[in-house]
């Protein structure tokens, strides 16, 4: 199961942070980000994209997951943002962002950012969905079973 329809395992997995500058809006990044994607899609869909996502930081901060303090809020609530693609290879990647039609709304995007850009290129170790409801409870039954059994 691939997190996104046609994404194998040996793709690559490009990500963006970026933190808007105080005088630009969400609005505004997703103005720009849609812009950019569009001209992935439409001329890249072909030579290598396969998909991708843009998450915004939603300010809640998860006190289970943290061990780094109990913060209340993120401090970068609506201020940072993860363009997240997916690829066929690190060279399709970069072929796309050496085309004449995305260096000018690249650098659009780039003119939102305080933190300038650094895109880092992961591969994929794992993905999944969750269990049906009906699976999770074989899952259980089957760690119950073999947990008495050892």
């Amino acid at each position: 199961m691939a997190l996104i329809n046609g994404f194998n395992d040996d793709g690559v997995i490009t990500i963006n942070r970026v933190i808007l500058k105080p005088e630009y809006t969400v609005d505004d990044l997703e103005m720009r980000v849609a812009e950019l994607c569009e001209n992935v899609k439409t001329y890249h869909s072909d030579t290598g994209f396969v998909g991708g996502f843009v998450a915004m930081n939603s300010g809640q901060v998860s006190n289970e997951g943290s061990t780094i303090g109990q913060a209340v809020e993120s401090p970068l609530k609506d201020r940072e943002a993860l363009i997240v693609t997916f690829w066929k290879s690190f060279e399709d990647h970069e072929r796309s962002h050496r085309s004449d039609t995305f260096q000018p709304l690249f650098k659009r995007v780039l003119e939102l950012c305080e933190n300038g850009n650094e895109e880092i290129a992961y591969r994929m170790l794992w993905s999944g969905k969750a269990y049906s409801p009906e699976e999770a409870r074989a899952a259980r039954m089957a760690k119950e079973r073999y947990a008495m059994a050892a």
